[in-house]
């Protein structure tokens, strides 16, 4: 059983996607990447959308929550989504909760592959799927998604957000600080405006949930970022300086989009920051 302080933590398997391999790693040759991860006939690299479960001190707290079921034929074939064996809902069941046993929903930010599990189609209208959790968003970032932008477009989708709009359960919050008892979020802002990371930590112990400043393991490298960074420079920076503090301190990295690496630490090597002890969660 993986433990931090207060809180048991659990990965929480919400389903399999694919996107373009060029797009998840900008200017990096394919010749390199795919050495790494390797593509499909579409070009796509397999991910998936691990989330994160923490209970403990009387609280069921989710971070992210995956793409959710709300999707097309067509969206399903373009994003290559598979969550028939790997889904939310069978991930909580599995542990023993369902979506009414949430308490808090931590979102990193609001592009459909961390948010899009927060609303479900009922009577042909979205709705809240999560019936008492408060859902914890920059401000920044909210205000961000909502009046939109031209590159963003296709990921800030108004049936993930406008349930939460109108819900009374958004609590929308402001930079770097402890949000419950060691769970710390700190907001960066190279892949969108003020998304937040999510640091649980303890006396002894540190897990950094990555979110999509660290998607997979292959983009600990400096220029390994993807083209879907509006502010790139800033994400190489923002990396830097987080990956030193994990180093460092002695964090574990939780990945969110790795298809193979769940958990691992870092260390300072040849070449930069490279993974140690690649594991799943449950080995911490």
């Amino acid at each position: 059983m993986s433990k931090i302080g207060k809180y048991t933590l659990h990965a929480i398997e919400t389903g399999r996607f694919g996107l373009d391999g060029g797009a998840m790693f900008g200017i990096v040759p394919k010749p390199l990447w795919e050495k790494q991860i390797s593509a499909d006939e579409l070009n796509r690299i397999p991910l998936r959308a691990r989330c994160l479960l923490l209970e403990g001190d009387g609280k069921l707290i989710l971070i992210d929550n995956g793409i959710g079921d709300k999707y097309d034929d067509k969206f399903a074939s373009i994003y290559g989504i598979d969550d028939e064996t790997e889904n939310l809902d069978k991930s909580l069941s599995d542990l023993g909760f369902a979506k009414s046993d949430v308490t808090d929903v931590i979102l990193t930010h609001l592009h459909f592959d961390h948010c899009g599990g927060s609303t479900v189609m009922r009577d042909g209208k979205p709705e809240i799927a999560f019936p008492k959790a408060t859902f914890h968003v920059q401000e920044s970032h909210w205000n961000w998604a909502k009046q939109g932008n031209v590159r963003e477009k296709a990921s800030f989708l108004p049936v993930n957000l406008d349930p939460l709009a109108s819900s009374g359960q958004l609590n929308l919050v402001d930079g770097t600080f402890d949000l419950f008892d060691g769970i710390e979020l700190i907001p960066v802002d190279g892949h969108t405006l003020a998304m937040q990371l999510v640091r649980i930590h303890d006396s002894s112990s540190s897990l950094l949930f990555t979110a999509d400043l660290l998607p997979t393991h292959a983009h600990l490298s400096p220029a390994w970022n993807m083209g879907y960074d509006l502010w790139p420079m800033t994400t190489i920076e923002e990396k830097a300086r987080i990956l030193e503090k994990a180093i460092q301190g002695g964090w574990h990295l939780f990945f969110e989009h790795d298809p193979v690496v769940g958990l691992c630490d870092v260390v300072e090597g040849k070449r930069g920051p490279e993974i140690a002890n690649p594991r799943p969660l449950h080995e911490l």
